[in-house]
């Protein structure tokens, strides 16, 4: 105890091992936010331009081609990002109804609280008829009355899939003689299918956080927190133009369940971290996992980082035009019992899908999962994530987002070279 000096000494007279934790913790906090302080980080160059008018306008009548295709003759559409991507309206869900109207012909409505009206205006992007209702009125008779207006009184209506019950109940209560149909089909179909402009945010999104990535990895200290590195995190997206959506940093033996622990997680020599993390750019996401092992990791350690790593090879290499999105997990699992894993979903193993969708949201239809009949087509976006847990002891995921182009995938982000080489 000699060479224990100030702190130090009262830390571990007072709490032993445990006080010499805490206090190398504090250091490590203390010196991650003089570095932030002394980090100049600022907004990655090259910012795309966000969605135009004309866009949206065409996103509208992509809809309107495609209800008449399914014999659907208006859409409703609530707040949530399907309002976002047909209007432009950024708003939230309450109780009080704010809503679109997109018809299969002819311009569209906005349905939304009198007060609420010029504030909803602030973000509307394209030409709209904008009515609204009074405190003691009911809403969904704004909307029975413009779709009786249109002559739409007994059509089929499609509803957006998100969209809450007391919608679909109040509009048949209004309306007795419309048929309430899932809209899905025309929302999945314009959504899906990404544009040039779409990608492009997507791929900024991407960049700052793999630039997050470098600016975190070589900050962590032994002794941090895993809520210590998620702040480095945040706090980098941020400064290079990013709006931080997660940021999960999970160590050692909680990076065996794929969304973490709520056990205390400390930096130390050998552990595995894995963090997942991604931001939003105008609203469009990206989704990035990375793990690696803080100090020198051990064979078991970079023989299930190469193994994962081959699993994301095969995902890759298995997503073409053309084949179905349940084809591309079908063909990791078999690569994974191959390996001696599962099967199926069983652990150890891949107990989770090998992706999802992304764009607006970061999870978004359609999934890389077994039984997925969706077939790939270019502008499609996807995570590509098959990660291996082993509880008990650790778990590995590399996760990296592609889209979809006519000879094949192309990455939002570099995979990673190794497990020294994270990023």
């Amino acid at each position: 105890m000699a060479e224990l000096q100030g702190m130090e000494r009262r830390a571990f007279l007072t709490y032993g091992v445990a006080g010499l934790a805490l206090v190398a913790a504090g250091s490590a906090r203390a010196e991650m936010a003089g570095v932030a302080a002394e980090q100049g980080l600022s907004p990655l160059p090259g910012r795309p331009a966000g969605i135009a008018g004309l866009e949206y306008l065409a996103r509208i009548a992509k809809a309107q081609a495609l209800m008449r295709q399914q014999g659907l003759a208006a859409l409703i559409v609530e707040p949530g990002s399907s309002l976002v991507y047909f209007t432009g309206v950024h708003w939230r869900r309450s109780e009080r109804l704010t809503c679109a109207i997109i018809p299969a012909q002819g311009g569209i409505a906005l349905v939304t609280p009198f007060f609420e009206e010029p504030s909803v205006r602030e973000t509307l992007a394209v030409p709209a008829d904008v009515r609204t209702w009074l405190e003691d009125e009911n809403p969904l008779a704004k909307v029975a009355g413009f779709l009786a207006e249109r002559g739409l009184a007994s059509a089929a209506i499609g509803t957006e899939e998100t969209n809450r019950y007391f919608i679909i109940d109040g509009l048949q209560k209004a309306l007795p003689t419309v048929t309430v149909k899932n809209g899905a089909g025309v929302v999945r179909g314009c959504r899906m299918i990404k544009s040039a402009s779409e990608i492009a945010l997507m791929q900024y999104a991407t960049d700052i956080t793999i630039a997050a990535y470098r600016h975190t990895i070589a900050r962590i200290r032994e002794g941090m927190r895993h809520v210590d590195v998620q702040a480095i995190m945040k706090d980098a997206t941020e400064r290079l133009g990013g709006r931080s959506e997660f940021e999960d940093a999970l160590i050692g033996e909680s990076a065996a369940y794929p969304h973490g622990s709520d056990k205390p997680q400390i930096v130390k020599a050998g552990e595995i971290i894995l963090m997942d993390c991604g931001c939003t750019v105008d609203g469009y996401q990206s989704d990035v996992s990375r793990t690696f092992v803080f100090g020198t990791p051990t064979a078991r350690q970079r023989k299930v980082w190469n193994d994962v790593k081959g699993g994301q090879q095969v995902a890759f290499r298995a997503a073409r035009v053309g084949v179905t999105a349940g084809s591309v997990d079908d063909a990791v699992r078999a690569y994974y019992e191959k390996l001696g894993y599962g099967p199926g979903y069983r652990l150890p193993g891949l107990s989770h899908r090998t992706g999802h969708g992304i764009g607006l949201d970061g999870h978004e239809p359609i999934n890389l999962v077994r039984g997925e009949g969706g077939v790939l087509q270019p502008g499609m976006c996807f995570s590509n994530e098959p990660g291996l847990y082993i509880p008990g002891e650790f778990g590995v995921r590399m996760e990296d987002c592609f889209y979809m182009t006519e000879t094949g995938p192309r990455w939002f982000s570099t995979p990673s070279v190794s497990i020294e080489q994270p990023v």
